[in-house]
């Protein structure tokens, strides 16, 4: 395969459809941005009878999570996948625990930033990317002043590291190498960055185990890249993660954390964070038709931006459909701005020291193969502090492990910044 690949001189002419979820990391801050999802837990080895008090207790503390997580709803809407969405009233969601949002309600909608124009987008593509997400292929919808949430079930508990972390991800220790983390990303960094928009497609990639995961996703940084807990983020993307949802199929998921996954943030709403203002969109939901090899490309649209009237970071899964915001109180330099931004990919190899890992990222194919095989990113810009979108200007392009995953980017006036990225994992290049 590898050689039959060539340099790309421009992007083809884009004909995609579809729209959901994405991220990019400089080496300087691989080793802090994740850690493995996945661990097996242990059989007990103590005496039947101290096995089943285990056990009981154990269960207790689950469906007590379990009650803590579920709120109460107004229908439930079963999706082809088995997914269970709830209609949770917007008053109730998790974000409303945290002391600084009782009481309250979301917001209206924000000023979005200027030379983002939607009126161009047709009522037909906006229907095409909310019906790409299976919950919403039987036709129901949740009523006016709710949330569509994506129910956890008691499975979803037992595959976490622990109850206490459920949703989160593990602490990642200054000191540690070798965290299996491998990534394709392009990126800007060192100026005040209040937003990022990008255009990726979305593909469906193997995972080798349950320990492992393939994601795509944008990133807003802020606070120290490389020692110290105080990194900021925000991040939003596409994920395949069989720890996380039970299953291989690529899903629309958010992030954030204020002190580099210490004790701050979560997945989705897992936790008290992020307000959903939408109800037709639901975080953790899975995502299909994909894109196909050789075949149409679907693609989605992200863009975060901090509002300049409250100072909150919106999120927008275009185009046009407003998902919710993440309180600019929950950060400490994301409060002002970011100052890096970041898109690509990213696998966890369970194997760095042995052969290397089969899982996938983007579309399974070296970022050579370019136009409908490859996976991409697109039009990529950023918000400066007048709330104009901009270009990228110039990103870095760095793949940590290019015989696995690699990365190769250009411009186009139809493509605007963009770049082709991903990998097979193990192969005839990667052993």
């Amino acid at each position: 395969m590898a050689s039959s690949c060539r340099c790309l001189t421009k992007p083809p002419h884009f004909h995609a459809h579809f729209h959901p979820i994405i991220a990019f990391y400089s080496s300087l801050v691989f080793s802090l941005l994740f850690s493995q999802l996945i661990h097996a837990i242990p059989s007990p080895t103590i005496p039947n009878i101290a096995n089943t008090t285990t056990k009981k207790y154990e269960l207790n503390k689950i469906r007590a999570h379990l009650r803590k997580l579920n709120r109460p709803y107004l229908k439930t809407i079963k999706s082809s996948g088995g997914d269970l969405i709830d209609c949770v009233p917007s008053h109730l969601q998790p974000a409303f625990d945290h002391p600084l949002l009782k009481g309250q309600k979301p917001l209206d909608e924000p000023e979005r930033p200027r030379g983002y124009n939607i009126s161009g987008e047709n009522e037909m593509k906006v229907q095409e990317i909310i019906l790409s997400q299976e919950w919403r292929k039987s036709g129901e919808e949740c009523p006016e002043r709710s949330i569509p949430v994506r129910r956890t079930r008691k499975e979803d508990v037992i595959r976490a590291d622990s109850i206490a972390r459920f949703g989160m991800k593990p602490v990642i220790r200054r000191s540690s190498t070798g965290t299996g983390h491998e990534h394709a990303v392009g990126y800007v960094v060192g100026q005040q960055y209040y937003g990022a928009k990008g255009s990726l497609n979305v593909w469906s990639p193997k995972v080798a185990t349950s320990a492992e995961f393939s994601l795509s996703q944008l990133w807003l940084l802020s606070g120290s890249f490389t020692s110290g807990d105080d990194l900021n983020t925000i991040e939003a993307g596409w994920q395949v993660s069989p720890q996380l949802y039970g299953d291989e199929r690529p899903r629309f998921f958010t992030y954030w954390t204020n002190d580099a996954y210490q004790a701050t943030g979560c997945y989705n709403l897992y936790c008290a964070g992020f307000v959903q203002t939408n109800n037709k969109i639901a975080m953790g939901a899975a995502i299909s038709p994909t894109s196909i090899y050789d075949g149409w490309q679907y693609d989605i649209t992200i863009l975060v931006w901090k509002d300049p009237k409250h100072g909150h970071w919106w999120l927008e899964f275009g185009p046009g459909i407003l998902v919710g915001y993440w309180p600019s109180f929950l950060f400490a330099h994301l409060g002002a701005h970011a100052t890096m931004v970041q898109f690509g990919g990213e696998v966890v190899n369970t194997r760095p020291y042995g052969a290397h890992s089969w899982t996938q990222m983007g579309s399974g194919r070296f970022s050579c193969e370019g136009p409908n095989r490859a996976a991409y990113f697109r039009n990529l810009q950023v918000v400066d502090w007048d709330n104009n979108l901009i270009p990228l200007p110039g990103p870095r392009l760095v793949a940590d492990h290019p015989n696995c995953y690699d990365i190769r980017g250009g411009s186009s006036s139809e493509w605007g910044s963009y770049f082709y990225y991903g990998g097979p994992g193990r192969s005839t290049r990667c052993t």
